[in-house]
């Protein structure tokens, strides 16, 4: 018999005399893990038990991300004495009887395993006291094993008490991220269940600070403003659609506020959060032609419809459901949407008005720079300047529609050319003076045709036109060549954002809020000073939110909200961590919004401008993101598709 049967008879032989049952404490430890994944698990599990309880108030307090100590109030119904020992067991639940009871559940926990799996990787404490009761009960369970049983004096309701998560499971706690980001996603689960449940009051005590205190009035826009803030919620549309038995109702935002991720998207079925893409395309759907491309909206939905036509026990979490027909589900979210929409005058930019809202802090050490930056990177030579004053006498009118490249401002091409100003190079380096240095900024435009004579001369680019309002057609020598006008704007951008120490910053007349999804906050909180080499100005508001008082100076204020919510979702993401530096992902954002977009209307100057910048200098020829800028095809090819040479 060959060898490696023989070898392969012998491993199976003694796999199948080594298997047994796991003991008991093994196995729990192990269905613990499908439950228990970190403490924001751990905080809805226990949550959804208060809720499930009828209680009107629920306190959550956590201490290091929720490992040291998470702690869950509430002035439900409690637990009977005799039950408490009992609802540690695994599956041990009040919620479900029999099979039959799984088509139609109308409870936010129903497996009975959150007590027994949060007890076998923690050191729990019980204190709970029903209605009818005179004295409180006190339990105390580590490990899955019993400690204490005996008499308290408590309100009515739950409290219970979680210290030391995984303290038995050390494995467990080397894949636990920094304590900030831990107590991150426990917020996050706190703001989504009470905006599952406007009519309880939540409270959430981080460290031993208040973070969040709804008011439990039932009002779904006053749990809005408490969980997003006044900038989030006033822009928002109300939606109540019912069709076929389902029932929508709910906010969604307005399509000039559209986001660059759907991180602020919320979908909650018969009161629990869920992730459904149902939903969701409907939602978009129901966007498109409104919103801008690339953009998604924002919304807090709740889709109420008959238990016995969803199942929300497809995952552990539960966080994801399954629809007997998906049709009618998709159809009320989309028409729900789109009356919401069509009731709006949505054609019209929303414009807020200006408020003294914001209080000017005190001066810090960083001074933002405003200084006036040379206005150009287009153009390496003078003889440009010659050819877009002859195409400027050739357009002596306009384009309607036309845009202009944004580099600082826009180009004044429609005044006569006689300072070439805007085709400054960036300040060179030297260690003259600050007066030399002004002295230099007004040289006479003989001088710099002067100097301009000695560099030897470069080949001819000639402009023929553009391609779908996208591709820039030029001849060089002996090839035509098609530039992504786009693609080479963002990379000369680009490089001049990295070129630059600290890029130039133009201060906001008033400065913009920007609300962002909590992991996006906790991201982009620690890389202000980032923000700030990269020439944005941003300071901490509270409420996950931000204040942004100061751009780059090509990017125009309206950029500013959706920019930083990129950029913040970008390092959420954890986009950063693809480059070596983190100042580049904000560079390739930054270009990206501030570069002339594909089907915008541009002047044939501009467009020469920018291919003489990529055909005469070689560093051009792949934007930020690796895609091609240009495009050669050759005469001989041409001659060779039209018969004229083999």
């Amino acid at each position: 018999m060959p060898e490696g049967v023989i070898f392969i008879f012998m491993r199976k032989g003694y796999a199948m005399s080594n298997i047994h049952v796991l003991d008991k404490h093994t196995a729990e430890l192990i269905a613990a893990g499908e439950v228990v994944e970190r403490p924001a698990s751990v905080v809805k599990e226990l949550i959804e038990n208060s809720i499930d309880a009828g209680a009107s108030f629920v306190c959550v307090e956590i201490e290091n991300g929720g490992v040291s100590l998470i702690k869950i109030t509430d002035d439900g119904s409690g637990i009977l004495r005799d039950d408490v020992p009992t609802a540690f067991l695994r599956h041990a639940t009040s919620k479900v009887r029999v099979q039959d009871d799984l088509e139609s559940i109308g409870t936010l926990g129903f497996r009975g395993e959150a007590l027994a799996s949060v007890s076998a990787v923690a050191r729990v404490e019980l204190l709970t006291r029903t209605a009818n009761e005179m004295a409180g009960t006190r339990y105390v369970i580590e490990g899955g094993e019993e400690r204490l049983l005996e008499d308290t004096a408590c309100p009515q309701g739950t409290t219970i008490i979680v210290r030391d998560l995984f303290y038995n499971v050390p494995a467990r706690m080397k894949f636990l991220k920094k304590d900030v980001t831990e107590a991150n996603a426990v917020a996050g689960v706190v703001d989504c269940i009470a905006l599952s449940h406007p009519e309880v009051s939540f409270r959430l005590i981080r460290d031993g600070r208040e973070e969040l205190l709804t008011p439990g009035d039932g009002l779904l826009e006053s749990c809005i403003y408490t969980v997003f803030g006044r900038e989030f919620s006033k822009g928002m549309l109300s939606v109540d659609y019912r069709l076929e038995g389902i029932h929508i109702h709910g906010f969604v935002s307005k399509p000039a506020a559209g986001r660059g991720n759907r991180t602020m998207q919320h979908f909650f079925i018969n009161g629990r959060y869920v992730k459904t893409r149902t939903a969701m395309a409907a939602l978009e759907q129901a966007f498109k032609g409104v919103i801008m491309t690339g953009k998604f909206p924002s919304c807090v939905l709740h889709i109420d419809l008959p238990p016995q036509t969803v199942d929300v026990n497809v995952h552990p979490s539960k966080i994801e459901v399954r629809f007997v027909n998906e049709r009618p589900v998709f159809d009320t979210v989309y028409y729900g949407v789109k009356s919401a929409l069509q009731s709006s005058p949505v054609s019209v930019p929303i414009q807020i008005p200006e408020t003294n809202e914001y209080v000017e802090k005190a001066p810090t050490a960083r001074t933002t720079a405003t200084q006036t930056a040379a206005r150009t990177i287009l153009s390496d030579s003078l003889h440009t300047i010659d050819r877009i004053r002859s195409a400027e006498s050739k357009e002596s009118v306009s384009k309607p529609g036309s845009v202009s490249f944004r580099d600082g401002g826009e180009l004044p091409y429609n005044r006569p050319v006689t300072v070439p100003e805007i085709f400054f190079e960036d300040a060179m380096k030297s260690e003259t003076s600050q007066d030399e240095a002004a002295v230099k900024a007004d040289v006479p435009i003989t001088q710099e045709v002067t100097q301009a004579q000695k560099t030897p001369k470069k080949p001819e680019v000639i402009y023929l036109g553009e391609a779908f309002s996208t591709y820039i057609l030029v001849q060089m020598e002996n090839s035509l060549y098609l530039i992504d006008k786009h693609a080479a704007h963002e990379r000369i951008l680009y490089d001049k954002f990295r070129s630059s120490e600290h890029t130039d910053a133009q201060m906001l007349l008033s400065p913009v809020s920007v609300t962002l999804s909590r992991d996006e906050y906790a991201a982009l909180l620690p890389e202000l000073d980032t923000l700030y080499k990269a020439g944005f100005e941003v300071e901490d508001f509270g409420s996950h939110s931000m204040i942004v008082r100061a751009l780059p100076m090509m990017l125009d204020k309206e950029d500013a909200a959706s920019l930083i919510q990129e950029i913040a979702g970008g390092f959420a993401a954890g986009k950063h961590e693809i480059t070596s530096d983190k100042l580049d992902w904000i560079y390739h954002s930054a270009a990206c919004r501030a570069a002339v977009k594909a089907g915008d209307l541009s002047k044939s100057a501009e467009l020469l401008a920018v291919a003489e910048r990529v055909l005469l200098n070689h560093d051009i020829r792949t934007c930020p993101h690796g895609r091609p800028v240009c495009f050669e095809i050759t005469k001989r090819e041409l001659e060779k598709q039209f018969g004229r040479t083999k």
